[in-house]
């Protein structure tokens, strides 16, 4: 027994619609899905990564700010060792003009034709501080060391090249330290 439709016009639209089948709904659905999880991975990734520029920009802010102290000191200062109270109340010595041409103050080690401050090494005093910034919510902790080589004219300072070395300390992964290498005549 067959079934006719008694409006024909009813039963020619229900011959040409189609539907999705459950399988093609269910298959739309993994792929979404694939595509969710994929992004929600790189949300931790992304805030780490940010985590990670916001503390490397801090360190070169505090590095270069410290530099431009030390820049600002004059060559040859009268105190023995030379050295000024810088603006966190730090004591810092920059350098031994009686040892002309030799490098007095932190480490450094040579890293793809680099100078960079060596934190691998014990601190020297003088020539380290650790700087905590009071505004930083974080309360991160920064390593910061510095060596200097004078050199010198019949006694008198002619040029100091500062090399000096900023860097995250704690935390669980390895940070990079910032560096600086600047020399200053006058």
């Amino acid at each position: 027994m067959s079934r006719r439709c008694s409006h024909t016009m009813y039963c020619d639209k229900r011959r040409g619609q189609r539907g999705f089948t459950l399988v093609e709904v269910l298959m739309a659905i993994v792929i979404l899905l694939v595509g969710v999880v994929a992004v929600a991975q790189l949300v931790p990734a992304s805030v780490g990564s940010n985590s990670t520029n916001r503390n490397d920009s801090s360190a070169l802010v505090l590095a270069q700010r410290e530099m431009d102290q030390f820049l600002a000191q004059p060559l040859n200062l009268a105190t023995n060792p030379p050295a000024f109270i810088d603006a966190e109340g730090f004591s810092c010595n920059l350098g031994d003009p009686t040892q002309p041409n030799v490098r007095v103050g932190s480490p450094v080690a040579v890293i793809y034709n680099q100078v960079v401050v060596d934190f691998t090494a014990s601190p020297v005093a003088g020539y380290n501080f650790t700087y905590h910034d009071p505004n930083d919510p974080g309360e991160v902790v920064y390593d910061v060391r510095w060596a200097v080589i004078t050199s010198t004219n019949n006694g008198l300072v002619t040029s100091k090249r500062f090399i000096l070395g900023v860097r995250k300390k704690g935390g669980n992964g390895i940070y990079q330290p910032v560096t600086l290498d600047t020399m200053l005549e006058k």
